[in-house]
């Protein structure tokens, strides 16, 4: 787990302030659900025979005897949520969300085990339009954010009836095959055999040439669906891979699911993901209905932007320097004034005292673009000396009207 320090807020401010006003574009409002939900929510959602519930999850029997957990994924808690406060079978409906997410796996390169994530579920339309939004919501981000080298994959797991089918070949297809499986793969066989297919370990890859490939097991409707999704996408010019060995690691997926990877990140290169639930609903004890949605890593995004931009801190305006006792009693009057009546003004008003070279050492490693100087002379007369930092303007003093229309500039710089 790890602290975000100020130096690295801006990155995090500028990727927030993009990702809200995608989510406006598109029509989506943001939920917030707790850190905090019962472990038997996610042993449901997301399958008990997953990585995640078997391996990653923060589970702890609080006082009461309850089983908690810390959420190691939103979707799951976004569905109580919405079917909690009466939010779906009311036609379409778009929502969002942001924060903290948990899992103990392995830290890497833009992953660790308190990490923060964005989704985005859209709930109550079945046809491939909507899954189409989405993966053009999230080719829309890239192209916001500047990052350029990313490939998109997709993939339809049918029905759950479809894939039991496709898994029952596909364990008799790597039952021949034991010696050549890692000892995790062997471990996933028998509960979860489809999450062998994306193994990294390439012995293990090079042991799945020639085995039975889950479009084959697509029946009609299911076809129909992806090859409307893949038609749409065309249509809106999102440039796409078919990888019919792409499943996720979730067990409530159905239909498209897909992935954004970069290759500007290791062999962990993939930065959101995501795909249809339909039965997440029903499995949450609502009536059957369609569900779509992605989810992104924001750390792996913040390590994708560092690489294409300088985010740079904002910096104050202007440094309030006070010299002497009298200034100094009355800086905390003016800086709460100033700020009071223009608004947006970002001012850092000295404190603990200091010589007046100290403080203006102090202005000039803050950012500001002046000093607001008020000494003796200044409190008697009303004024305040403007002292410029950052370019080779002539030192003012001025009277209370003419400092504001001064920093109003500053302002609306």
């Amino acid at each position: 787990m790890h602290d975000i320090v100020p130096a690295d807020m801006a990155c995090w401010h500028f990727l927030e302030a993009e990702l809200r006003h995608a989510m406006a574009a598109y029509g989506y409002e943001e939920i917030r659900t707790p850190l905090v939900e019962k472990t038997a929510l996610f042993e449901r959602a997301i399958g008990d025979a997953t990585d995640v519930v078997e391996k990653e999850m923060y589970s702890f029997e609080d006082r009461g005897g309850d089983h908690l957990s810390l959420r190691p994924e939103g979707t799951a808690s976004v569905v109580r949520a919405a079917l909690q406060n009466g939010l779906l079978y009311g036609g379409v409906q778009r929502l969002w969300y942001a924060g903290p997410m948990f899992r103990r796996e392995r830290p890497q390169r833009g992953r660790t085990r308190q990490f923060h994530q964005l989704g985005v579920e859209a709930f109550g339309a079945p046809g491939p339009d909507i899954d189409a939004e989405i993966i053009a919501l999230g080719t829309a981000l890239w192209r916001k954010l500047g990052i350029a080298d990313v490939r998109l994959e997709i993939n339809s797991l049918g029905t759950a009836e479809e894939r039991a089918e496709y898994r029952t070949a596909f364990r008799a297809f790597l039952e021949d095959r034991k010696d050549q499986l890692d000892e995790d793969s062997l471990r996933r066989l028998d509960r979860n055999p489809l999450r062998i297919l994306d193994s990294k370990n390439p012995a293990v890859q090079a042991a799945l040439d020639g085995a039975p490939q889950l479009p084959d097991y697509l029946g009609e409707e299911s076809r129909a669906h992806f090859e409307g999704l893949l038609e749409l996408l065309q249509e809106l010019g999102v440039e796409y891979t078919v990888n019919p060995r792409l499943v996720r690691g979730l067990d409530y997926y159905c239909h498209s699911v897909f992935e954004w990877i970069s290759n500007d990140l290791g062999a962990q290169g993939t930065i959101c993901a995501g795909g249809r639930y339909d039965g997440l609903v029903e499995i949450q004890g609502g009536r059957p209905w369609p569900a779509v949605g992605f989810a992104m890593g924001l750390e792996r995004i913040i390590e994708l932007i560092r690489q294409v931009r300088e985010c740079e801190a904002t910096a104050p305006h202007a440094y309030l320097v006070l010299a002497g006792e009298n200034a100094e009693r009355a800086g905390l009057g003016l800086a709460e004034r100033l700020r009071a009546e223009l608004p947006g003004l970002r001012l850092v008003s000295n404190v603990g005292g200091g010589s007046f070279k100290a403080q203006f050492k102090r202005a000039d490693k803050s950012g500001a673009r002046v000093a607001l100087v008020v000494g003796e002379d200044e409190v008697s007369n009303g004024t305040v000396t403007v002292k410029w930092l950052r370019e080779d303007a002539p030192q003012e003093t001025l009277e209370a009207a003419r400092l504001k229309i001064t920093l109003h500039e500053l302002i609306s710089a």
